[in-house]
């Protein structure tokens, strides 16, 4: 087994949105601590039962990473993820 280089950044819960429409979305955004860039994560509810974990931090691709270039939404997203940084381990269900 090789130690090879990973292409992945760990990204904090900075958002969670549920959708307008009738599709039953969740909409779950993470952010890289200085909220320069998000990972969007979409999650449809199929019933009530349909439980799935949301945990305080993933680790995304940089390829599936957004730019984030309203500098007020960077401001917001960096003081979300340092928040959940320091109050959750990145496993921890949110």
């Amino acid at each position: 087994m090789t130690n090879e280089p990973t292409n992945s950044v760990r990204v904090w819960l900075v958002e969670r949105t549920y959708s307008d429409d009738e599709q039953n979305l969740i909409i779950l955004t993470y952010a890289t601590p200085d909220g320069k860039q998000y990972y969007r994560k979409e999650r449809a509810l199929t019933s009530f039962t349909d439980v799935r974990d949301t945990t305080a931090a993933v680790d995304a691709e940089h390829d599936n990473l957004g730019s984030v270039d309203d500098p007020e939404q960077q401001e917001q997203y960096a003081a979300e993820a340092q928040r959940m940084r320091d109050r959750h381990d990145p496993d921890d269900t949110i």
